[in-house]
């Protein structure tokens, strides 16, 4: 349990004892000024509008019922009812040495854990991966990351494109030029993107060969050993080219998260079938499409879904029903993750809602669409390369390390070539991450060089450097490793009570990224963490010889746990610290 929600508890069920009914909640937040305590309890004047009484009298009782023991030493009404906490500094010290002590920093793993699947990533397999996948990969990833430490059991599904016509298109140009199953890499993957444009040329201008695909996708479809063969070698090439960007991103995906289109492709006619046999099928023009009653067009016409082409084709749509048919029935999932751009939204409305009413996902099972905006250069259009055209994200991560590396060298900072190389590695990689991972989710945002890469700011240079000073810090003090230690930490001064109140929110921000996929609340703890660390550093000698041993010893003990406290946080948002910087 967190501190909020312990704190939301206590003030509940004063609230309860004074006869405020059970939906009466305590709307605790911390508080956001000076001198209003640490936490604030709002929730007296909606109730208080609710019984008709004085919201500041019935704050008042809920105050003189409420029990939490030594946690506070005030607690006061303030205005026309709001109910400040302010936490004592024996409260926070005594927790925090149980924090310091503990290899999970005070956070239990859940007590229910659940079954998740992560949908995220999902590039096409016909081309090389491009800035616009970075949001999906990087959100979805760190979310898998603190689920997984919450204790959770997920199950990532690289849900990339591997079927269809783009497929019949360039196996028709590999038989073009004879390549056979050991020569694909060699024909086609030298510039995977420029065989693809050449493919969608022919493909486009050509009605010859636009045919040939056509033959090629129901011969694939078909299970042609020939085209499979074709086809699965180029899978894997083009694989092989997503795994080396995640293993630059530091990216927990890997091949056996595969779960392409091809994966569901003898499960579609089924999904027609059972479709059928709930009586959502109707036939329309050839096709079969469901009409979906809940969600009408302005005209307040039943919204129509496709799941069949007149011709006996599937579309993207029948495609995902069986995924998440899937994932309910075969993985037993509890919830659903999609990590998808906002242009989606109604598509993923569709199939949530087919899926429901089709018995696919039991109501047991959450369905959760994340969305994302879109990466934006300076110019506050989509990003892209001075030639207009989409920006590689290989190249974009190979960039951003030669930027760092150039930065590390300006600083001069003793550390050898091979060190510079693998700090300018974290660094660079790490900036890009921070730098989209720090933007809520669902805002478009400016993608610049020059604020992702400062070391000041709400940045991943600057939270890294105050790793790296709790590590320099610790050393110069003879201590070997900041690992958990029971030790007593003494905060008498402000800065040291303001740093220690922020390091028992931990578990406040992790819930941000586990509950709502909200990383970017888990970036902006990181950075408020760094800078009272810095603010800690400025106004609390720690090394001085005039420093007593015992209040050294705290200051040791209280910097020793901001830093595993900071280095947890990035780990879980998949961004490495070096040791030096």
């Amino acid at each position: 349990m967190t501190l909020r929600e312990e704190l939301t508890a206590a003030v509940e069920h004063a609230m309860r004892a004074i006869g405020l009914p059970a939906d009466c909640q305590a709307l605790l937040t911390p508080a956001t000024k000076a001198g209003f305590g640490d936490y604030q309890a709002n929730g007296a004047m909606g109730a208080a509008k609710r019984a008709g009484t004085n919201p500041r009298e019935l704050a008042q009782r809920i105050v003189a019922a409420l029990d939490i023991g030594d946690m506070a030493e005030r607690i006061e009404v303030a205005g026309p009812g709001f109910i400040n906490i302010h936490l004592s500094r024996g409260f926070l010290a005594g927790r925090l040495g149980a924090v310091a002590a503990d290899t999970r920093l005070g956070i239990p793993p859940a007590a229910q854990s659940q079954t998740v699947v992560v949908d995220y990533s999902a590039p096409n397999l016909a081309k090389e991966m491009h800035v616009g996948h970075l949001r999906s990969t990087v959100i979805g990833d760190a979310v898998v990351r603190s689920l997984e430490f919450r204790g959770d059991r997920v199950i990532r599904q690289n849900h990339v494109g591997d079927w269809g016509t783009q497929f019949g298109m360039l196996i028709a140009l590999l038989e073009e030029r004879g390549a056979t199953g050991e020569s694909v890499g060699r024909t086609a993957l030298a510039d995977i993107e420029a065989f693809y444009r050449e493919a969608k040329g022919r493909f486009d201008t050509d009605p010859a060969f636009a045919d040939r695909s056509r033959d090629y996708v129901v011969k694939l479809q078909a299970g042609d050993a020939h085209c499979l063969s074709l086809w699965q070698r180029f899978i894997e090439m083009s694989a092989a080219h997503s795994e080396e960007i995640y293993q630059k991103l530091n990216v927990t995906l890997t091949h056996a998260d595969l779960k392409g289109e091809s994966t569901y492709n003898n499960d579609l006619n089924t999904v027609i079938a059972e479709l059928r046999q709930t009586g959502l099928l109707q036939e329309s023009d050839g096709a079969n499409v469901v009409f979906l009653e809940e969600l009408r067009d302005r005209e307040g016409n039943p919204q129509a879904v496709i799941v069949q082409k007149a011709d006996g084709g599937f579309l993207y749509a029948t495609t995902d029903l069986a995924a998440a048919r899937h994932r309910a029935k075969n993985l037993h999932a509890d919830r659903i993750l999609y990590f998808i751009d906002d242009r989606q939204k109604l598509h993923m409305q569709q199939i949530f809602a087919i899926s429901r009413r089709a018995g696919f996902v039991p109501q047991s099972t959450t369905l959760e669409h994340h969305p994302f905006g879109k990466m934006l250069g300076e110019d506050g259009k989509p990003f892209k390369t001075r030639a207009g055209g989409t920006v590689k994200l290989a190249e974009l991560l190979d960039e951003a390390v030669e930027r760092a590396a150039r930065l590390i060298e300006e600083r001069n900072d003793g550390l050898s070539a091979e060190e510079r190389a693998e700090v300018a590695r974290m660094v660079g990689i790490g900036a890009v991450k921070y730098s989209d991972l720090s933007k809520a989710r669902t805002s478009d945002y400016v993608f610049s060089w020059t604020q992702m890469l400062s070391f000041e700011g709400n940045t991943a240079p600057y939270i890294q450097y105050a790793c790296t000073r709790v590590s320099s810090l610790l050393k110069r003090a003879g201590v070997a490793t900041i690992a958990p230690t029971q030790s007593a930490i003494a905060l008498d001064a402000a800065e040291e009570r303001a740093l220690a109140l922020k390091l028992l929110q931990f578990g406040e921000a992790l819930e941000a990224v586990t509950a709502d996929a909200w990383p970017h609340l888990l970036c902006a703890y990181l950075y408020e963490l760094a800078g009272l660390l810095m603010r800690f550093y400025e106004a609390c000698p720690v090394l001085k010889e005039d420093v007593p041993a015992e209040l050294r010893e705290s200051r040791l003990a209280l910097a020793a746990v901001t830093g595993r406290t900071l280095r947890q946080g990035l780990d879980l948002l998949g961004i490495e610290v070096p040791e030096r910087m």
